[in-house]
């Protein structure tokens, strides 16, 4: 099993993130729970091509 990092907080009664990878998509959820649903969705739907031309975030090593 793949396992990505992801950003969380709680907004009142909300819970909001994004995955570390793709900042620009940030999703909610009621719980903690439907948070991690939803943030698997957005995964895979990026990750499927249906969405064109997603930004992601990605290191780069240097000398």
């Amino acid at each position: 099993m793949e396992r990505k990092k992801y950003v969380f907080w709680q907004d009142d009664d909300m819970w909001l993130g994004y995955l570390d990878e793709y900042p620009d998509y940030i999703t909610q959820g009621v719980t903690l729970e439907e948070l991690k649903e939803n943030l698997m969705d957005i995964f895979n739907e990026l990750n499927s091509g249906n969405i064109p031309s997603a930004r992601k975030v990605a290191e780069l090593e240097v000398a």
